[in-house]
């Protein structure tokens, strides 16, 4: 990767220049592509979150936003302390940092910062995972097989041991392709850590979202044998490189 910064007036951009050759406001102008008949869909969520054709393939468009009681009075502004401590910024250079590694997560291609007065708006570009459903979707029509299981909890072992503190680990944050290859997704206020407690304070807040979701409706493919089964796999030999 070959990450680039563009600085015009209050508007500032990150993004590989391994993928993109040029890249200005208007690839962030989301009504620009609907326009153009480009936008394939949106998704679900607190951000605002749209399925984009572009050149460089099909790309998904983050625009930050508050969740809870803030995000009723300040929907999508956050307070300037540096560029670098941008919601966006640390998000693209986390999520480099995991593609660089290795670990199955999305391709990083932009972000983009736009000051406003003692605050700031932020949006977050990466490359689309093909064929790939959330693990909360999937769990909704079908069961799974323990060794998927197994599979997924070998795979956030895999993310712990390079110190991946993920914020918010989730059923919705963990997506599946239709060759049932793993990503985890979203690593807004993610960080990585030395060793501690936050990598069990990770796997409770999962356990947590599974659930939450089987409380809601009595189909959905959990129980106790499938968090056992996730942690056979993150617990196991196995586990160490995936």
């Amino acid at each position: 990767m070959k990450p680039h910064t563009l600085s015009k007036g209050k508007t500032h951009i990150l993004y590989d220049a391994d993928v993109i050759d040029h890249v200005d406001e208007s690839f962030f102008d989301l009504g620009l592509w609907q326009q153009q008949g480009a936008v394939s869909g949106y998704a679900q969520g607190r951000g605002e979150t749209a399925f984009i054709n572009t050149p460089i393939g099909e790309v998904v468009m983050r625009h930050y936003r508050r969740g809870g009681l803030p995000g009723k009075f300040i929907r999508d502004r956050y307070l300037w302390q540096g560029l670098e401590a941008t919601r966006a910024w640390r998000e693209w250079r986390l999520t480099a940092r995991l593609f660089e590694l290795g670990l199955p997560v999305p391709r990083p291609l932009a972000a983009r910062v736009v000051r406003t007065g003692l605050g700031y708006r932020a949006d977050l570009v990466t490359l689309r995972l093909q064929n790939a459903e959330a693990f909360s979707k999937r769990l909704a029509k079908d069961s799974l097989d323990a060794s998927l299981w197994r599979a997924i909890g070998r795979c956030i072992r895999r993310f712990h041991e390079v110190g991946l503190d993920h914020a918010d680990l989730n059923a919705h944050n963990i997506l599946l392709d239709d060759k049932d290859t793993i990503y985890l997704i979203d690593f807004d206020r993610g960080r990585l850590r030395k060793p501690g407690n936050w990598a069990a304070a990770n796997l409770e807040r999962l356990q947590r979202s599974f659930n939450k979701l089987k409380g809601l409706d009595a189909r959905f493919a959990y129980d106790e044998a499938s968090w056992s089964a996730l942690m056979e796999g993150y617990e196991g030999p196995g586990a160490r490189g995936g």
